[in-house]
């Protein structure tokens, strides 16, 4: 079990973690016919969206009540209403998700009381789903945001049944924000090839996956998680709950509909994978597929392949803790050592993420953990890079954001392919590595080497360079 340190500095330097209002966004932006909407000042939400925009490089659709001084000060309610009043009428979404930041947190703003007026107000937009959550952004992380919200979906859109296995071939999956829109879209893959159907919530890999619509600019989101398939979930057989961040709205799916939960702390690595296949075969009563035996026989010979090179390798991660946890699990199972592990806040996965111990901290804290253990690879995102450079070692881009880096938000790590393609990813970057393989031993008995000319120093010339023209 690892053994969590707790923050011991006043401030963060070059943090780790996205906000939770940028995380419980980013579950919205996972439902079909969606605008998130942050309750706070205009720059808080154009911070989040210029972060959004750079990860996926797309259009991303956010909405903000624009708090100003006076506001923060005499209360905001009435932008609130007006400000979905105004989305109501020009957009039509299917769902508004409101999402408190630290202004209107401080504030003391009640935006559940907030959306009974509005439903009072104008009741001609009651097509219209409205779910507040509470997401203040001194507290948690991108992470923490992104559960909420999913939690915030279930307790106002699920509506409470007892019909456990009504519908036999169909699963739900909570699917955590460590998931990139590649990583759902491979999971719902090998559902499918189970003979299952999967209600994934939310579902980025149908909005965010980096797509092009007829439209040619949408104030909506293209894709994702339909609010009819919430109306659906009370009568699957079982609920895959992808990431332990995804307890608390794995456990309040359960309280409404009873549909039992199967926990997986992450689906990266031979192990997990395993327990996710015999769960799959066990709910369908089907034997594994072909193709996945067949790519668990690749990642076996990927595995051999780079155990040379990965085998006692000397790893610094940093990200969210269920990012963090299945890292470190893949690099436990090839036969590295996490020698420096960061989080930004504290999660009950931490304790079994596969190190020594892991820090409550910021990039500044890796850097000197990784240099304190003498680290060969650096897995972080975008920024990480600067602290890569420093420490000479080569950095493997993963969580959010990257910014830098074409491609990475599609990126898949799940599954027998993901964790293949993980593998040869790290060992590669170890092999490029100038500081890798042996230094050539020169024997104090070896010939002296060629001599060598030294150029006289700039801007003399050879007659006036005198002595300082000197053979070797």
């Amino acid at each position: 079990m690892a053994r969590i340190i707790r923050r011991n500095k006043a401030l963060s330097v070059s943090p780790v973690k996205a906000s939770q209002p940028l995380g419980g966004a980013l579950a919205m932006l996972g439902m079909e016919r969606a605008i998130p909407m942050l309750h706070g000042a205009q720059g808080c939400t154009a911070f989040a969206k210029v972060f959004l925009v750079r990860h996926f490089r797309e259009p991303i659709p956010l909405q903000t009540t624009a708090m100003d001084q006076v506001s923060a000060v005499m209360g905001a309610d009435e932008s609130l209403i007006e400000g979905l009043a105004t989305v109501c009428s020009k957009s039509r979404p299917d769902l508004i998700g409101v999402l408190t930041t630290g202004l209107s947190e401080t504030e003391g703003a009640d935006v559940e009381r907030v959306v009974r007026d509005f439903r009072l107000e104008h009741p001609e937009f009651a097509d219209v789903a409205v779910v507040p959550v509470s997401t203040p952004d001194f507290a948690g992380s991108a992470e923490t945001g992104f559960a909420l919200a999913v939690t915030a979906l279930i307790d106002h859109l699920v509506p409470e049944s007892r019909q456990v296995g009504g519908a036999p071939e169909q699963v739900n999956i909570l699917a955590g924000s460590a998931l990139t829109p590649g990583d759902v879209e491979a999971l719902k893959d090998m559902v499918e090839a189970f003979g299952l159907e999967p209600l994934m919530v939310p579902d980025l890999s149908g909005s965010l996956d980096g797509h092009l619509s007829e439209a040619r600019l949408s104030p909506l989101t293209t894709g994702g998680t339909p609010l009819s398939h919430l109306q659906r979930l009370g009568s699957s057989v079982a609920t895959l709950v992808i990431g332990a961040s995804m307890t608390s709205p794995a456990e309040h799916l359960q309280a409404r509909t009873g549909v039992p939960n199967v926990h997986f702390d992450s689906l990266m690595g031979m192990e997990s994978m395993d327990e996710l296949m015999l769960t799959l075969s066990r709910l369908s009563g089907n034997p594994v597929p072909l193709r996945l035996q067949r790519e668990r026989a690749r990642l076996q010979d990927a595995m051999l392949d780079a155990h040379f090179t990965l085998g006692f390798s000397r790893v610094a991660i940093a990200g969210d803790p269920d990012l963090l946890h299945g890292f470190s699990s893949l690099v436990r199972e090839i036969g590295g050592e996490v020698v420096a592990a960061v989080a930004p806040s504290r999660a009950p996965v931490l304790e079994r993420v596969a190190a020594e111990a892991v820090k409550i901290g910021d990039l500044q804290d890796l850097e000197d953990l990784a240099r304190e253990g003498r680290a060969q690879y650096l897995i972080a995102n975008t920024h990480g890079v600067e602290p890569a450079r420093r420490l000479g070692i080569p950095l493997l881009r993963a969580g959010f954001p990257q910014y830098d880096w074409l491609g990475g938000f599609q990126r898949t790590w799940i599954g027998y392919a993901g964790a293949r393609q993980a593998l040869f990813d790290l060992a590669n970057l170890q092999v490029l590595s100038p500081s890798h393989g042996v230094a050539p031993y020169r024997s104090i008995y070896a010939e002296p080497e060629a001599q060598s000319w030294e150029e006289p120093p700039h801007g003399t010339t050879a007659s006036s360079a005198g002595d300082h023209a000197t053979w070797h």
